[in-house]
């Protein structure tokens, strides 16, 4: 009997030993994914390296492709337009930067367009977008969201944030031009931001949201990739939350864009990649059902992340052309 008793002693307290180690595992694994992920100047390359699994052969294919832009690129894109640096300071006093460009037909100065980038890029990056709305007669600001290019900030807003960074970028094209007619879009990251930002209470300028490749929200996003990554359940993410709210001051669990497309009155464009796998496709479908304002979507065949216009840019322009003339 006291044999018995001692054995399950040894047994219960080396179950509480393991428990214990495989707790602080994961632990460690939730400090080293924050931090990679979320924390500015970290390799995001080790980030990317980590999705190189079979499930997703042509994910680091699709981001290096997506980011792939040289120097050299982005002077050449710049070629036949005006280009300015401009600074706004932030809701908690951060220095943020983006690029402005303006039309040098002044019958166009009603027309703006503020185009956001994705995760770990920077404004310029969107040059390619930025040509095709400079081609529809649009002025355009290009900012470099927080804890990216040339802003401040130590952490990635993950969009949650920067929709309060937006709403100052919006103030600025009002008080330079009252009469502005305000298009927000978005790229994956700056995706998410733009649908967050359309929960807010927008002025009558904005008069039509795009986004690409939007997550729903960043909850959702990170344990689409935490799971495959670390094989760790959904409710230890809340030790993230937590270590986010700290760390960065906000949580990731109300960053969603869902939940502020169901408050939103402004019309708007989903558009996404049918092969993503990064954010995927089926994410795309539930912000366009959780929408309730005026709304249309365009799924582009073949394409991964953040490749819609890669893959099809005449469709692609086409449709958001003929989107926003209803609105316009």
């Amino acid at each position: 009997m006291f044999h018995n008793s001692l054995i399950f002693k040894k047994l219960f307290f080396g179950s509480q030993i393991l428990f214990l180690m495989s707790l602080g595992l994961a632990l460690k694994k939730i400090i080293y994914f924050y931090k990679l992920a979320l924390v500015r100047n970290k390799k995001k390359t080790d980030l990317f390296r980590l999705f190189n699994f079979s499930y997703e052969k042509r994910l680091l294919k699709d981001i290096s492709t997506q980011k792939k832009i040289s120097a050299n690129q982005i002077q050449q894109k710049k070629i036949n337009m005006t280009y300015q640096d401009i600074f706004i300071s932030s809701f908690d006093k951060l220095k943020l930067h983006a690029t402005l460009i303006t039309q040098k037909n002044n019958l166009y100065k009603n027309n703006w367009v503020i185009i956001i980038h994705g995760y770990n890029g920077f404004g310029l990056q969107m040059l390619h977008i930025a040509k095709e709305f400079y081609k529809l007669n649009f002025n355009i600001i290009l900012p470099d969201c927080r804890g990216h290019g040339k802003s401040d900030g130590d952490y990635i807003g993950m969009g949650w944030h920067d929709r309060l960074d937006i709403l100052e970028w919006i103030k600025f094209i009002i008080k330079k031009n009252p009469q502005a007619k305000i298009i927000l879009y978005g790229l994956s990251m700056g995706g998410a931001a733009v649908l967050m930002t359309s929960g807010e209470n927008l002025p009558a300028n904005i008069k039509c949201i795009i986004e690409d490749c939007a997550y729903t929200s960043v909850l959702d996003e990170f344990f689409y990739h935490y799971n495959k990554i670390f094989n760790l359940p959904k409710f230890l993410l809340n030790l993230t939350d937590i270590i986010c709210q700290t760390k960065s001051g906000y949580k990731l669990s109300e960053a969603s864009a869902i939940n502020q497309l169901k408050k939103c009155k402004t019309p708007v464009l989903f558009i996404h990649g049918a092969q993503d796998r990064f954010v995927p496709t089926k994410m795309v479908y539930k912000l366009y059902k959780s929408a309730t304002c005026p709304k249309d979507i365009l799924i582009i065949p073949k394409a991964g992340h953040g490749l819609s216009y890669q893959i099809n840019a005449k469709k692609y322009f086409q449709k958001i052309q003929s989107f926003i003339k209803k609105y316009f």
